[in-house]
């Protein structure tokens, strides 16, 4: 008759290795990657109605392409340079720089879906550490065209 006995340093060891396994599936190192807190994610519908109340409208500020920006933006978005180049971080700071620190700000790409975006990552980490206190990501998980374009929400063509 075999034994079926694992050993108890075994055991534990493979116990070890699976919750390790689980702490590092790829969704939670995508999660793990944003400097956003969920608190600092914003969805869609939440900020359509944001934007319709002069009370709570934030100011909203498009990090990705320029050639996207003129295809189709957010009604009232600004654009002042890419999240992905040195350059544009360096547009968005010289921008940023005049704003107050406690201004309600959305920040947006929407150029791919968000877990590969080049944009978002650089240009909210930028505005954190330059002490922007309400400073949010308007989560679109495919992209600017299917998450908000083809749903209706606002949006305008052009500089």
């Amino acid at each position: 008759m075999t034994s079926r006995f694992v050993p108890r340093p075994l055991l534990l060891a493979l116990l070890a290795l699976a919750a390790l396994a689980a702490l590092f599936t790829p969704s939670r190192l995508a999660q793990s990657a944003d400097p956003w807190t969920s608190a600092q994610a914003v969805e869609a519908p939440k900020l359509v109605r944001e934007l319709n109340d002069p009370k709570t409208a934030p100011h909203v500020l498009y990090v990705g392409f320029p050639r996207l920006f003129t295809a189709g933006h957010i009604k009232a978005a600004e654009f002042h340079g890419s999240g992905g180049s040195a350059e544009g971080l360096a547009q968005i700071k010289a921008w940023a720089a005049a704003q107050p620190r406690d201004l309600n700000l959305v920040i947006y790409c929407g150029c791919c879906p968000i877990e590969r975006c080049p944009n978002l990552r650089p240009a909210f980490s930028l505005l954190q550490e330059m002490g922007f206190t309400h400073l949010r990501v308007l989560v679109l998980p495919d992209s600017f065209d299917l998450d908000w374009a083809s749903k209706g929400y606002p949006f305008e063509k052009g500089k």
